[in-house]
């Protein structure tokens, strides 16, 4: 269990990450809670971003990391060589920096992934697509031009278009690779508070370099430097009142 008795939905178990001879990720252990949001901070190059592709193989597409430990997510180490790599991404939506619609409709952006896990029918097809275009907050602004393509949408609807369309396939995951970095403050906004009421129902992690969003957003928070996970913890402890000198470091702007 997490602090704060939080029921853990992720346990990382003695990560460790390669790339040659750089040790990237230094021992990493910690329990992440079940339908909070937790946000990853730390300075630039800390890990922030490995650590959280690790949570759903991503580094298995880059360069040839040596990775050891466990990351047990629903009772399942992911990093098992038998576990099935797609099915695992399927539980998992990510959110990049920038969004990545797919080159078709708004509509077709989001009926993609349910139709290739099998959805027939265009009735429930298009009940799916507007289900999850409302749970973006973009149903509204949308519903008059589903087919139009995705390309057209401004950066702040496209990133809600994407996160749309990684509900649709029913994760029980979301990660955020700081997304709301390339958006305007009125996008950002949107985000945060999709964030904010999409937690009741899935575990959200997110990785931002900004400390008022952690503020504003984050149930738990880890702090990460160099490559080790210094301290975790509830938001309101570690912004507030952190143990480590190092944290409280960070946190006053003394090291970044």
């Amino acid at each position: 269990m997490s602090d704060n008795n939080f029921k853990t939905h992720i346990s990382v178990q003695n990560l460790n990450v390669h790339y040659g001879k750089n040790h990237i990720l230094k021992n990493i252990n910690i329990d992440i809670p079940d339908k909070k949001l937790t946000a990853i901070i730390g300075p630039s190059g800390c890990g922030k971003t490995t650590l959280l592709k690790s949570f759903n193989r991503l580094l298995d597409t880059s360069q040839s990391p040596m990775v050891t430990g466990k990351v047990v997510v629903n009772g399942e180490n992911i990093f098992d060589p038998k576990v099935e790599i797609t099915h695992l991404r399927k539980k998992m939506g990510l959110l990049s920096q920038r969004p990545y619609p797919l080159p078709m409709s708004i509509y077709d952006n989001v009926a993609y992934g349910p139709k290739i896990h099998g959805l027939r029918g265009k009735k429930n097809i298009d009940e799916i697509v507007e289900h999850y275009l409302r749970k973006a907050s973009l149903w509204e602004e949308v519903k008059d031009r589903l087919h139009t393509p995705a390309v057209r949408l401004s950066i702040g609807q496209q990133q809600r278009l994407c996160m749309a369309r990684g509900l649709a396939v029913e994760p029980d995951i979301i990660l955020g690779d700081e997304p709301t970095s390339a958006l305007d403050p009125h996008s950002t906004q949107s985000i945060e508070a999709m964030f904010n009421s999409l937690k009741e129902n899935y575990t959200i992690i997110v990785v931002t370099h900004i400390l008022r969003q952690a503020r504003r957003i984050a149930d738990y928070i880890m702090f990460m430097y160099m490559g080790e996970l210094i301290e975790h913890g509830p938001a309101e402890q570690i912004l507030d009142d952190p143990k480590e000198k190092m944290t409280k470091e960070y946190i006053q702007g003394i090291i970044s």
